[in-house]
């Protein structure tokens, strides 16, 4: 095969060669030439728009320039029209100084011609000259009105902005809308009351950025004098000697801009002020025209570079096109010439390919290269006083189910229990049982563990926003985040050897046996929360007819929650000893979790190698303590001799006799002779403990019920007798022996009444 692939590799070499002289060379000579040649006519069109966009600008320049000048002639022709009249004077009396044409009419007529002028409409209403003239004068003395400066213009006097009237008139004149108030603006701007500067046009509009300035039939007709005087900016021209240009706010205006000019340096010292602007205005227009000519004949020439362009274009796309033509005959006939040596390579490529399978390499892939199961190390938060209130996960199963007061874990138990709720909603019994096996993505499942993981009970209602997969493995990746697995890695090796010795014929009844003496060693609140998690799955697999396969498969997902080696090894990744522990678990579970409730309490309460706790076991000064109390004893013996009995002989001062605590509960705790700190230990006497037995291990049952709660939640059973306050009962070591101080009678026995148990109290080290 290696032999046969040379060779075709040398003839694709040959081909490879044969292309690349014969078609991929010249092909791409061709399109660096095609590259320039569009390239080039591209620049070429691109600098044509650039200097006409370049003279439509200076066109639009010359264009405002031109009307400013116009603006300039008509303002100062308005003015000098109106510079000889009297503000204070009335239309009425304005009229007597007309020509003397309308006093050759009879008087009937000439009081109807005065009439018929004077009304104005305004809106949808007449008024006459005396309404008028009330709602002109409370206009001008109530809207706003100020200076406007514009560009070149200069500035105007008595403007108003546009917003400001119709703000006036829908307050003051009761109009119902915008636009109403804007036909009346453009009916004041009709009647020669107002007009707009700064713009081209004489239209009105509701804006605070157009301005209208108040002209003077305005003011004489409210009978208001114009206000001129704010400016104080008047402009006289003793050349001339005009008073009109006094009282012009447009003589002013031009005033500002040549003010600093000089006679002399003028070059028409002849010219007048309105001669000039003529004169300017007509050069702007010869300007403006010339860029406009200008611009049309750029405009004409960049139309016909565009269609030349355009055809240029497609002359290029069809040699392109008939390019790609002769690149494909050539490739095609550079192949023909080898398709006879190809053919025999190309049946023994088919042949190879069959033997690649995707999902086959994958799983080799996979079993060859995979470095363990996913086993998340949780950094969890140290507390000083070994307080875990305030974190969940990755907390050790033990400090949790102490933190909660609880034999297991408030988290596990919620999570089941919500489960058991919400199994009926799901549709058949199919959905129920996939609920452990289906993949949910684990930032779905993150989410749903930052929302709980605060050391607090969860309320069922948080679940109720993710489905019901999500809270399943939810409970899975709690058991995964463990310091340590519910069956814990140091019987991992015992497990192995359950699983590997050879079958027997009696294999199934011992094998059980030596899985009871196993678990046995764990820790009350595993083997609790271990049977919790087994009767839920035992009832699911029951209620569902779940088969052998589907068993199989649960216990596959779940092994890595119930028992976990302690390093990860390519030894261990291969063993399924875990999986096979799950099934015994699912088969055998009220037999083996019924013994391990029958147990001893002492096989209990030896705590696993290296398994962290939180009670105290520091017995460095044990001995002083036990020394200094049966010194105290021995004291009050003494002192108590006359009402003692004569056949009790009084022990001495290292005299540990294994008796009973003498008298009530007063004689049962330690005495002090000294003031106690806050760091002092107190220790009671641990009594008799042969009257007082630990209870079995109580977990809960297969049909849901639960043992009293003195056994499965882990609370503390209360004796006959109280200890007295501030002293506590202390079990460091939880041996199961009596241990007995000093001598004296026998503590009264028990009733037979009280709880059988032990007294579990899970508090700080002491330090």
């Amino acid at each position: 095969m290696r032999a046969e692939m040379q060779e075709a590799s040398q003839s694709h070499i040959r081909i490879a060669q044969s292309i690349r002289d014969l078609v991929v060379n010249p092909f791409s000579r061709w399109c660096d030439a095609h590259e320039t040649r569009i390239q080039d006519s591209q620049d070429v069109l691109q600098l044509r728009i650039k200097a006409h966009d370049k003279q439509a600008e200076v066109v639009k320049k010359l264009r405002s320039n031109y009307f400013n000048k116009c603006r300039l002639v008509e303002d100062l022709e308005e003015e000098n029209k109106l510079a000889f009249q009297d503000p204070e004077s009335s239309p009425k009396q304005a009229q007597t100084n007309a020509p003397p044409i309308p006093e050759i009419k009879v008087q009937p007529h000439k009081e109807e011609e005065p009439q018929n002028e004077e009304v104005y409409e305004i809106g949808d209403d007449v008024y006459q000259p005396e309404q008028m003239k009330k709602i002109l004068s409370q206009m001008l003395s109530t809207i706003k009105m100020g200076e406007t400066k514009v560009p070149i213009l200069g500035t105007y006097l008595n403007t108003s902005a546009g917003s400001d009237i119709v703000e006036y008139l829908q307050r003051s004149m009761g109009t119902t809308s915008v636009s109403y108030a804007e036909r009346i603006g453009q009916d004041l701007i009709s009647n020669g009351m107002l007009r707009l500067i700064g713009n081209v046009g004489n239209t009105f509009a509701n804006s605070s950025k157009m301005f209208y300035q108040w002209r003077p039939k305005a003011f004489q007709l409210a009978g208001i004098p114009e206000k001129k005087q704010t400016l104080g900016r008047t402009f006289s021209m003793p050349a001339t000697g005009s008073d009109g240009g006094d009282s012009s706010p447009v003589v002013g205006t031009v005033s500002e801009l040549l003010s600093g000019w000089s006679v002399l340096g003028n070059s028409r010292p002849g010219e007048t002020a309105p001669q000039r602007l003529q004169r300017e205005a007509k050069e702007a227009d010869e300007t403006y025209k010339a860029g406009v000519r200008k611009l049309d004949e750029l405009r004409c020439e960049l139309e016909e570079l565009i269609f030349l362009h355009l055809k240029f274009l497609e002359r290029c796309e069809l040699d392109r096109l008939k390019a790609i033509k002769t690149v494909i005959l050539d490739f095609t006939g550079t192949i023909g010439n080898v398709i006879p040596s190809l053919q025999s390579t190309v049946d023994k490529m088919m042949l190879f390919q069959e033997t690649v399978q995707p999902s086959g390499d994958l799983r080799y892939l996979l079993e060859n290269y995979r470095t363990g199961s996913f086993i998340p190390k949780v950094v969890v938060y140290e507390n000083y006083y070994n307080k875990v209130d305030e974190q969940t996960f990755g907390v050790d199963l033990e400090a949790r189910a102490r933190a909660d007061k609880k034999r297991v874990p408030i988290i596990i138990t919620t999570i089941l229990t919500y489960l058991d709720n919400h199994y009926p909603d799901l549709e058949g019994d199919e959905a129920r049982r996939g609920v452990w096996l289906l993949d949910v993505p684990l930032a779905q499942t993150h989410k749903l563990r930052a929302k709980i993981n605060n050391g607090k009970p969860v309320a069922p209602e948080v679940f109720d926003e993710f489905d019901i997969p999500t809270v399943a493995t939810l409970l899975k990746l709690y058991l995964l985040e463990l310091p340590d697995s519910l069956v814990s890695s140091h019987v991992y090796e015992i497990v192995r050897t359950i699983y590997t010795t050879p079958a027997t014929d009696s294999s199934e009844t011992s094998r059980i046996a030596v899985l009871q003496q196993t678990l046995s060693q764990l820790r009350l609140t595993n083997i609790a929360t271990l049977d919790a998690c087994m009767n839920h799955f035992t009832r699911l697999i029951d209620l569902t007819s779940a088969d052998e396969e589907y068993a199989a498969a649960l216990a596959t997902s779940l092994a890595p929650c119930v028992l976990r080696p302690r390093t990860e090894t390519s030894l261990t990744m291969e063993e399924k000893h875990a999986s096979r522990l799950v099934r015994d678990l699912f088969a055998n579970k009220d037999a083996i979790f019924s013994e391990l409730k029958r147990m001893s309490t002492a096989s209990h309460s030896i705590a696993v190698p290296g398994r962290p706790r939180a009670i105290s076991t520091d017995e460095s000064n044990r001995k002083a303590l036990m020394e200094e109390r049966n010194k105290a004893l021995l004291e009050k013996k003494i002192h108590h001799a006359p009402r003692s009995r004569a056949t009790s002989p009084a022990p001495g001062p290292r005299g540990h006799r294994r008796e009973r605590s003498s008298g009530g509960p007063e004689t049962r705790f330690p005495i002090q002779t000294s003031p106690t700190t806050s760091s002092d230990r107190h220790r009671s006497s641990l009594g008799s403990l042969n009257a007082i037995k630990r209870s079995s291990l109580e977990v809960p049952e297969p049909d849901g019920s639960t043992s009293p709660p003195d056994a499965t939640n882990g609370s503390p059973l209360k004796s006959e007798v109280e200890p007295e306050p501030g002293l506590e009962k202390r079990d460091s070591l939880g041996r199961g022996a009596a241990a007995k101080f000093g001598g004296g009678d026998p503590a009264t026995p028990p009733r037979e009444t009280s709880p059988r148990g032990v007294t579990l109290e899970d508090r700080p080290m002491e330090y």
